[in-house]
Formats: C-alpha cells, structure tokens, sequence
C-alpha cells in the first residue's frame, strides 16, 4: 500500500513539486493551503507523513505541528526558509523529525521522506541478522518493531533519534563522528549540517534526562560521541 502525504503550503507551485516528486516516487498526495486546512485535512484522511512549510501567515507551521502533536506523533518534515530555525523546529517544543531548507532539491525532500517512513516501518519478509533486541543498562531497542524504552517506559523518539540510538547501541564501544551518526541516522548521501545532528543529540539527552538518566550519550571533545552508561542516576 502507498504511502499518505500530506503536503502542506501556501504556495501553490511549490505544492506541485512536491506534488508530483512524491508521486513519481510512488506514494499518494494530499494538499493543505494553509493551517486550518491542514489539520482538517490530517482529521480526515490520516496521512502517514506532513511536509509541512513553516512560512505560511496567519496559522503557521509551527501552530500546526502544535495542535497536532496534542494527539499524534506523526512524521513531520518542516520547509524552512532559513537554516536558523533548525534548533527550534528540532527541538523538543515543537518535534519535527526533519527539516528541508528552501530552495530545496525535490530528489533530497523525496529521499528525506523516504528515511522516515523506512525507520518507521518493520522490516517485512528480511531475515533477522542479530538479536531482536539491542540494549545497554536501562535503555532497549527493537529495530524489528521501532520500540524504544528506558526502565521499562516507552521512549517518543522521531525516526532519526531512533536511527542515532540504534547506531549506538549496535557498537555500543565506539566513538562516533557526526558524519559517522549521519550516515548511520539517514543511509543515504544526503547533506546535514552538524547542528541538525548536535539538535537531535540535545533531544535525545534531554528525553533521557526526563526519565533520571543523565548518561546516554558522552560527548568526547575533539571527535565526537559515544553511548554511555544508560542507567538512572541515583
């Protein structure tokens, strides 16, 4: 079954870009024009994924992203204009998954699409090549079924926070680079910037520290990061 996308923008060409780069990708489209739109659009036909432009007047795509994580956890790749805004829509206030700064490639938007969807979705008819599980102290993965936990309580990552993590807990010994985590994070040649890495390292450690956990990822200066502990601090 194809994909749902909702793409949501105030300008119409760019909506056709979009448009017709995501079918040629085979996956099904929907369309916004604003934000009001957007969320009835999203009520109604449930899209797997929001490409969501954060420029748009009155209700912006932040106020969108807003009242839709109330109740859903929903991949959201945001349209930016300016790289400025890259914290603050990774971040944990608002919880994109990704952003895509304008004039975009829409080869890049439809391979960044193309990233979320496979971290979200079980591997179906692959063969197991290890444990189903990979964990270190409190903290577990199931890549098979995209669950993580710490002490036993879910964790809400985005689809490259999960693809960070299990990076982490596969050679749970290593140092990692920031090129090193991109690839493992987006397996594929796309171009990030390292404060996209630094923001989801930042939500990662935040999630964490929420649930007493202090220790997840070290920072070695100079080269990069490593898993830590991953227990609860006493």
């Amino acid at each position: 079954m194809a994909h749902r996308i909702l793409i949501v923008d105030d300008e119409g060409h760019i909506r056709e870009v979009i448009r017709v780069a995501l079918k040629k990708a085979g996956m099904d489209v929907i369309e916004a024009r604003d934000g009001k739109e957007a969320l009835a659009r999203f009520a109604a036909d449930k899209p797997d994924l929001i490409v969501l432009d954060i420029g748009m007047p009155e209700f912006d795509g932040l106020d969108v992203c807003r009242e839709i994580r109330k109740i859903s956890d929903v991949p959201i790749l945001f349209l930016s204009a300016r790289d400025e805004e890259i914290d603050r829509i990774l971040g944990l206030e608002i919880g994109g998954d990704d952003y895509v700064t304008k004039p975009f490639s829409p080869r890049e938007l439809v391979a960044r699409v193309n990233v979320i969807l496979r971290r979200l979705s079980p591997r179906n008819g692959e063969a197991k090549a290890g444990p189903a599980a990979l964990s270190q102290g409190g903290l577990l993965i199931d890549p098979e079924q995209h669950v993580a936990t710490f002490a036993g309580t879910a964790l809400k990552l985005t689809a490259i926070e999960f693809g960070i993590l299990r990076a982490f807990l596969t050679r749970p010994t290593s140092v990692f680079n920031r090129e090193q985590l991109m690839r493992a994070a987006y397996q594929l040649n796309i171009q990030v910037s390292d404060r996209t890495i630094d923001s989801h390292i930042r939500n990662i450690r935040a999630k964490l520290a929420a649930l007493a956990c202090d220790n997840v990822i070290e920072t070695i200066h100079g080269v990069g990061f490593k898993l830590g502990r991953c227990e609860k601090e006493a």
